[in-house]
């Protein structure tokens, strides 16, 4: 008895996803007159979001954050070397981003995605803070960076550390820079700085690969790395008077005109960052974007302190 209704149960999905995939723009914009989207969410709520620290166990910070399907993979390796005669008081750091072609259907081997490097920048000029960033496209506040270089630095103008840290995408399902960021600042907070000796030949050197354990370390103990002005960003979409927060990759890829804003840890505005688009952002349109940030950056925070009060448990 019940074969029947099955049967078109079935096939009221079958053309369900046939018009999704004839009329994605329509299938899209039907639900946004009811203001929900296809996966249920209201158009201002993010996706489900988890942070793992120590996600590697060879590098000295590192985290696992995913932002619905989205999966990143931070990790900092830090190293000695003799600082620039420009800044000799101050360390260094290093941030790439990798998309492998695992992340992405879309993604073919030897073939670069165009954008990694477009997130990596984003990443350095968020992290570091850089003065000059995308004149036209990127608005930057003048705040200083998460990290403090000199706090990298070892001995003024022989030592200081060198970091670098690499993001892997794992699964490139939208909100791209929001989910790296967010593995980045969890990795920084996960980081401890190792204890650093001299050795033999009046080199500073890590004390534990090189089995200098039982010298007088150049600093004392293993450290955590002072974080200022944490930022946290939300990516949002903008189509017609709509305004979509944390899209996935098949809602930026029908929709195009997106928004990035990026709020620090007391909720200022650090950066916008809008590349382009058929839809042009109002003040009124930011000022909701900036609106939805701040109830993300909220949510961020608390994700980020679960984890890392799991990590003091354990």
């Amino acid at each position: 008895m019940g074969l029947p209704n099955a049967s078109a149960d079935l096939s009221t999905e079958v053309e369900v996803d046939a018009f999704r995939r004839l009329f994605p723009l329509r299938f899209f914009e039907k639900h946004l007159l009811e203001s929900i989207r296809p996966d249920a969410r209201p158009l201002g709520r993010a996706r489900d979001t988890t942070i793992a620290l120590g996600a590697v166990a060879s590098a000295n910070g590192s985290a696992l954050a995913k932002i619905g399907s989205t999966t990143m993979l931070a990790a900092i390796k830090m190293e000695v070397r003799t600082p620039s005669m420009e800044t000799p008081d101050e360390g260094c750091i290093a941030i790439d981003f990798h998309m492998p072609p695992i992340c992405s259907p879309i993604f073919r081997p030897c073939r670069p995605s165009e954008a990694a490097p477009v997130v990596a920048k984003q990443l350095s000029d968020t992290i570091l803070r850089h003065a000059n960033l995308f004149p036209r496209l990127f608005i930057a506040a003048e705040i200083s960076g998460m990290i403090n270089l000199k706090e990298l630095s070892l001995v003024s103008g022989k030592a200081a550390w060198m970091t670098y840290l690499d993001i892997y995408c794992l699964d490139a399902d939208g909100a791209l820079f929001d989910a790296a960021l967010l593995a980045a600042v969890a990795a920084f907070s996960h980081l401890e700085i190792p204890v650093v000796s001299l050795n033999d030949d009046g080199k500073i050197v890590l004390s534990e690969e090189q089995g200098l354990s039982d010298r007088e370390p150049v600093n004392k103990e293993k450290r955590k790395v002072n974080l200022g002005g944490i930022p946290f960003s939300l990516t949002c979409i903008l189509h017609k008077n709509y305004i979509l927060a944390d899209p996935t990759a098949e809602e930026e890829s029908i929709m195009e005109t997106s928004v990035t804003m990026v709020l620090d840890s007391s909720s200022q505005l650090v950066s916008l960052y809008k590349p382009g688009g058929a839809v042009l952002a109002y003040t009124s349109a930011i000022q909701d974007c900036i609106a939805l940030t701040r109830q993300r950056v909220k949510e961020l925070q608390k994700v980020l302190e679960e984890a890392i009060s799991g990590m003091e448990v354990d």
